[in-house]
């Protein structure tokens, strides 16, 4: 398993020469349609809501296909939608589920969202698979994993609170980063758990090892 640093730098090699074309336009798009739909009274609520499952899904697609060497672009960022009724399926399941480990209190319901975190790569490399395997292979491939994870978010800390200072404009570059790091932990915990865990694996022999960390 790669360090947290390891991860970070690996993920900003992947990024070099794509940071703003496509990953920060990818972000950037998400935001605009984010912003547009809250503008409109409760509808855009609902259709916010809607559609998450199916962006969670084209991001998961987009950044593996980054770390693994394949070519990525904005129109990749829809791709959940072709597969609608699953992911929107897995969205939906995955905030019942959150929402009732929270009604317990707040650390439950932060545990089991890390536990549910890897549905949608999952869902990416296994398309065959139902919403509800997804999210049960995301719990078991996450056992032992939820703390790296969270630790892994954490040290992101720093960067976000200068999105922040930036009036949310870094956010464009930092959500592609976060993103890319997180497509690297998967594949890491996905080597290290795949025979007890993945049903499918159509891009294993496409998998481009992560670059050399520098000495």
């Amino acid at each position: 398993m790669l360090t947290y640093t390891e991860i970070r730098y690996n993920a900003r090699e992947y990024l070099k020469g794509k940071w703003n074309n496509p990953c920060a336009l990818i972000i950037l798009v998400l935001y605009l349609i984010n912003g547009g739909l809250s503008l409109i009274p409760y509808l855009g609520s609902v259709v916010s809501f809607l559609i998450l499952g199916p962006f969670s899904l084209g991001l998961a697609i987009v950044f593996l296909k980054l770390v693994r060497g394949e070519e990525v672009n904005v129109e990749l960022m829809f791709a959940g939608f072709k597969d609608f009724t699953r992911s929107l399926t897995a969205g939906l399941l995955i905030f019942i589920y959150v929402f009732l480990w929270t009604l317990l209190l707040i650390i439950p319901g932060i545990i089991a969202s890390y536990a549910y975190a890897m549905t949608f790569f999952i869902m990416a490399d296994n398309p065959n698979i139902s919403a509800n395997e997804a999210i049960k292979a995301s719990k078991e491939m996450m056992k032992g994993h939820k703390t790296d994870l969270f630790f892994l978010d954490l040290s992101f800390l720093g960067w976000i609170l200068l999105g922040i200072l930036s009036c949310g404009i870094g956010f464009l570059w930092l959500g592609s980063y976060i993103y890319t790091a997180r497509a690297i932990f998967y594949h890491e915990i996905r080597v290290e758990e795949a025979s007890q865990v993945i049903i499918e694996a159509p891009y294993e022999e496409q998998t481009v090892p992560p670059p050399d960390i520098e000495e």
